[in-house]
């Protein structure tokens, strides 16, 4: 396309669109949950063609050199889109906000005064790598009764393409508009400087990507923007906590999976815990091939505790796996390296994690506002006073107590999908589900009042 013809393509989506939310916005619960349903069917039964779409990426991103955590984000396995189908229904079976009015107060005047819940309208989305993202954003729009433009990676464009269709055969079979929800087809990039500059269509753009993405997104757009930049995410392991739970959960806040930005990035020890909890969680580390980066204090109890000589700075060190003493006990690669300062800062999305060795409770909290994206931050504690003092002052989208990192998702939180995590306070926080893609109008109920 040329660049007149991508302006005329993009103002006929957004034209497309506005139409299309008029008829979301009326749409009866029943038929918007047919849709869903619809699209739950359609996802089970062309699973098999849509890993087909979907090997055309993978190849072509391995081709390019694209980093394995990247290629992995793009994938669409038996399990992932079982997940997004399992979405789509949990979406149909939640109540239907559209519409509910709250608050209704009686006022002096005799006028009843409330808030209603309606769609936003229509928002664009613009999201890199995962194709599930189709899925997660259009069960979304169709269940809160908006439209929606959605414009995913050139990376994941035969996977996207796909979805997209199963999408619109689903709004097609429940009665409903196939415009409510529209694929970019094109990866040519300037369609997104349009989308971002309509506010005559689009009422909001939520970008779901790297930093530079959404950097772009929130420095030009011309319409409201919802966004997180990073996640870097973190657990605190305090004094007093259960040991064997503390181990569990930094375990799978960091290697559960690597690429998404619930995952944890770094681990803070309470002084009072670090000799024993330590030389555990650092035994699975070393086994799992995650590199250590330390403190010197965490430094120093990791190294001691593991017969080998001191680690020198980024070189490789050889360790016995802890809680083994025979001679013959196997071997593994531990990686310790000395943190820098801007590790404390560092979004990794691989097998990385920075260690940092805390007094208490007052100094995790401090290190996690200063240095955390404030996206995810979980304490790991038997301490009521200590889990209440977390959960109030770590400012962040999302706060957990005695679990992992991993659960900061739309539909673990059982939102049913998410369109994304936000680290913004307005206008939506943390997993962006049905709510999140709402506004409240005033209503005004009365019998013949006149103001005097």
């Amino acid at each position: 396309m040329n660049a007149l013809n991508i302006a005329e393509y993009a103002q006929t989506l957004g034209m497309q669109a506005k139409v299309a939310s008029a008829r979301m916005a009326a749409a009866q619960t029943a038929t918007k949950n047919k849709a869903l349903v619809r699209l739950a069917e359609l996802l089970r039964a062309n699973t098999q063609a849509l890993q087909g779409d979907n090997a055309k990426d993978l190849e072509r991103a391995v081709a390019a050199g694209l980093a394995a955590p990247m290629v992995d984000r793009l994938k669409l396995t038996p399990k992932v889109l079982e997940t997004c189908a399992q979405g789509c229904e949990q979406l149909a079976a939640m109540p239907d906000v559209i519409g509910e009015i709250i608050g209704m107060k009686q006022q002096p005047s005799g006028i009843r005064v409330g808030q209603m819940r309606v769609p936003i309208g229509v928002f664009g989305m613009i999201f890199e790598s995962r194709p599930n993202v189709t899925i997660e954003a259009a069960s979304l729009s169709i269940k809160s009764g908006n439209a929606c433009i959605l414009r995913g990676g050139s990376e994941a464009i035969e996977s996207n393409k796909a979805l997209a269709r199963l999408v619109q055969q689903a709004l097609m079979d429940a009665g409903l508009p196939a415009d409510a929800v529209q694929l970019v087809q094109t990866t040519d990039r300037e369609v997104v400087g349009h989308l971002i500059a309509m506010p005559q269509y689009v009422d909001v753009i939520i970008p779901r990507g790297g930093k530079g993405l959404i950097e772009r997104i929130s420095r030009d757009a011309k319409v409201p923007v919802i966004k997180h930049l990073d996640g870097n995410c973190h657990v605190y392991v305090d004094d007093p906590c259960d040991l064997a739970m503390a181990v569990n959960v930094a375990d799978n806040a960091k290697t559960n999976k690597y690429s998404p930005c619930n995952a944890s990035e770094g681990l803070l020890v309470a002084r009072g815990v670090a000799a024993d909890f330590l030389p555990r969680i650092g035994a699975i580390y070393a086994a799992k091939g995650v590199e250590m980066r330390c403190d010197a204090e965490s430094m120093a109890i990791l190294t001691s505790n593991w017969p080998s000589a001191p680690v020198e700075h980024v070189k490789t060190a050889i360790y016995k796996i802890a809680n083994s003493s025979a001679d013959s006990a196997p071997t593994q690669a531990a990686v310790l390296v000395p943190a820098q300062e801007s590790d404390w800062f560092e979004e990794y999305l691989a097998p990385i994690i920075s260690i940092k060795i805390v007094a208490g409770v007052d100094e995790a909290i401090a290190h996690i506002n200063h240095y955390s994206s404030h996206h995810t931050d979980a304490i790991i504690t038997t301490n009521h006073m200590h889990a209440q003092q977390f959960l109030r002052e770590v400012d962040s989208a999302s706060v957990m107590v005695n679990a992992s990192t991993r659960f900061a998702d739309g539909f673990e939180f059982g939102l049913g999908a998410e369109i994304g995590i936000s680290t913004d306070k307005f206008h939506a926080r943390g997993p962006v589900g049905i709510e999140g893609l709402t506004s409240l109008k005033y209503v005004v109920l009365g019998n013949g009042e006149v103001r005097a």
